[in-house]
């Protein structure tokens, strides 16, 4: 296998990470989803389709100095995305009742993770959460949140990019919040999980 590298999204970048999400549930939402609410996926700018709509935006995201999420390389060959970034830059996030805050912690969050299917199995999901760590640390998080599947079982559902609970669990995360009770019998079962930002 050739070395995993991870780096930061730029947008000369963007079209790898549309190499990756292509093929899964992430290739028309280009990780806008939990960044907006419905109403502001409404209103992003441009005359194109709404898929075209949010590229502009992550591409207009990587332009900034803090990268919106990280990419995973096998050589020159893009693997892997995760997304990472402040709880308060993510709306539909801090807006849902599937993720109410657990405390006033100024967390970051994941709110997902993709892995081409050509490449899964390696470790690279893994990896990716680490690297995603290390990168919330390096820009001051206290602690990083996740909202992963809960249960032990492997999934392949369209929700699996939340990650599951003991793949957070082997990156060190540990659950500050078991799944939600009276949950609406449609939702996935999910917890919050969380861990210590150290540079």
């Amino acid at each position: 296998m050739t070395a995993l590298t991870i780096r930061p999204l730029t947008p000369s970048l963007v079209e790898a990470m549309g190499a990756v999400l292509r093929g899964s549930w992430g290739a028309s939402c280009w990780c806008m989803h939990p960044r907006l609410t419905d109403a502001q996926m409404r209103a992003l700018p441009g005359d194109g389709a709404e898929n075209q709509r949010r590229r502009a935006a992550m591409t207009a995201l990587a332009r900034r100095r803090r990268a919106p999420g990280l990419l995973a390389f096998e050589g020159d060959e893009p693997v892997g995305w995760i997304a990472v970034a402040p709880r308060s830059d993510f709306a539909r996030v801090e807006a849902s009742r599937a993720t109410p805050r657990v405390d006033d912690t100024a967390v970051w969050v994941i709110p997902c993770v993709t892995v081409r299917k050509t490449t899964r199995g390696r470790g690279i999901a893994l990896a990716l959460i680490r690297a995603a760590v290390a990168y919330a640390a390096e820009h001051g998080a206290p602690a990083v949140e996740a909202y992963p599947r809960a249960g032990e079982g492997r999934t392949g559902d369209d929700n699996a990019y939340f990650g599951t609970e003991p793949l957070f669990r082997r990156a060190g995360f540990r659950v500050v919040r078991e799944d939600l009770p009276n949950r609406p019998r449609n939702w996935t079962p999910r917890v919050t999980m969380r861990i210590k930002a150290t540079v």
